[in-house]
């Protein structure tokens, strides 16, 4: 097996992020966690997420704990691109820079003149990134709670059907975006690896929620028929999703893919017959018979110890797992190496990007905390 190398993967990238709120930022982030230095270029009055403060924040703070979430790793620079010298200083820094992330409304950065024609003009292996809300055509915002009414998730997220839609409490489609830019750059930066020109890659909020849609988005377009919200659960895999509620109130959910794994579950349960009923004996017929299997599973669990339950199931490879909350999750064992230390500067811990890992290069130990405005040195 290969040693690490010293060094991180994106060393000596130049990144200058002229994108704001979630999706191009957390890119930013990700790009300074594997190495790159990214420098963010801020409007005087900053990244609108400083103030998107929750109420047990400091009224006064400009690090938010939301846009803390986005920007670990990076220095930061008070630019007015609505001035003649501010602009002249991004075209400065455009000139030696790797990557731009932008993320303008379509128009917008040809009139601060900052798009990939006039900086690419001056930098021909520059790596353009640019996020819209439906493409470069249309000059319209998008807003991820919109995009995900728009593209079907809030509907597929309700309760079951006839309920509210509902949205993600995260803001899904950002994250979906911030993922298709990232594999964009990456492969414009092979691709410049073989031929020494930069590349405009352009992603919309849209397009990627679509792509995104995957099982869903294929039973419509082959059966005709448009899936309808069943809660947690899952449209053609019973038992899977489902939160049942054991004796000693632990919450849990079931992923039960194979008929191999359902008898173990029976088993488990003390419950051999469910295996052998015919209703029950393949995926295919519990999916037909979703509601009596369902009212079987959560009588029988309501009778069980949660913790012993998971325990067996866990031991028997039926894959199972408590219902936690966001603090349980990052306070697990497993959720340590996902944790950017604190820093004096900001004495909180962060959320790490960055979710693989290799042998032939480190892993970030510490990343520069979230920048105050404008920290940038001279």
């Amino acid at each position: 097996m290969m040693k690490p190398t010293q060094t991180l993967p994106l060393s000596g990238l130049q990144v200058l992020e002229l994108a704001s709120v979630l999706a191009g930022p957390q890119v930013g982030q990700f790009l300074a966690e594997l190495g790159a230095e990214v420098l963010k270029i801020e409007a005087p009055a900053g990244d609108v997420t400083r103030t998107w403060r929750t109420p047990a924040e400091a009224p006064g703070t400009t690090v938010s704990a939301y846009f803390s979430c986005a920007n670990w790793g990076k220095r930061s620079q008070i630019i007015d691109l609505t001035t003649p010298t501010g602009r002249a200083e991004v075209h400065r820094l455009a000139a030696s820079a790797d990557i731009i992330l932008a993320s303008y409304k379509p128009g917008d950065a040809e009139k601060l003149q900052v798009d990939y024609a006039t900086l690419s003009g001056l930098n021909p292996r520059l790596i353009y990134g640019h996020i819209t809300g439906y493409g470069p055509a249309a000059n319209r915002a998008g807003y991820d709670a919109v995009l995900q009414a728009e593209t079907g998730f809030m509907h597929l997220n309700a309760a079951g059907p006839g309920q509210e839609p509902q949205k993600m409490p995260v803001a899904l489609v950002d994250l979906l975006t911030a993922h298709q830019l990232k594999e964009g750059l990456l492969t414009a930066l092979y691709q410049r690896e073989r031929t020494g020109r930069g590349a405009l890659v352009q992603v919309s909020l849209l397009d990627s929620a679509l792509a995104s849609l995957a099982n869903q988005a294929a039973t419509y377009l082959v059966t005709g028929h448009d899936p309808q919200p069943l809660g947690s659960g899952h449209p053609s895999i019973v038992p899977y999703g489902t939160v049942y509620t054991a004796a000693d109130g632990v919450r849990l959910l079931l992923a039960v893919g194979a008929d191999r794994q359902f008898q173990q579950l029976c088993a488990v349960l003390d419950r051999p017959e469910w295996a052998t009923d015919a209703r029950f004996q393949t995926n295919t017929n519990r999916v037909a018979h979703r509601a009596i299997l369902e009212e079987l599973l959560h009588q029988r669990i309501a009778e069980v110890t949660g913790a012993e339950l998971l325990a067996e199931l866990e031991r028997r490879l039926v894959p199972a797992g408590a219902v936690r909350s966001v603090g349980e999750a990052l306070r697990h064992e497993a959720a340590a190496p996902m944790l950017l230390p604190a820093t004096p500067e900001f004495p909180h811990a962060g959320l790490r990007t960055v979710a693989f890992w290799s042998n032939t290069w480190p892993v970030a130990e510490r990343l520069l905390p979230p920048p105050a405005p404008g920290n940038a040195p001279e």
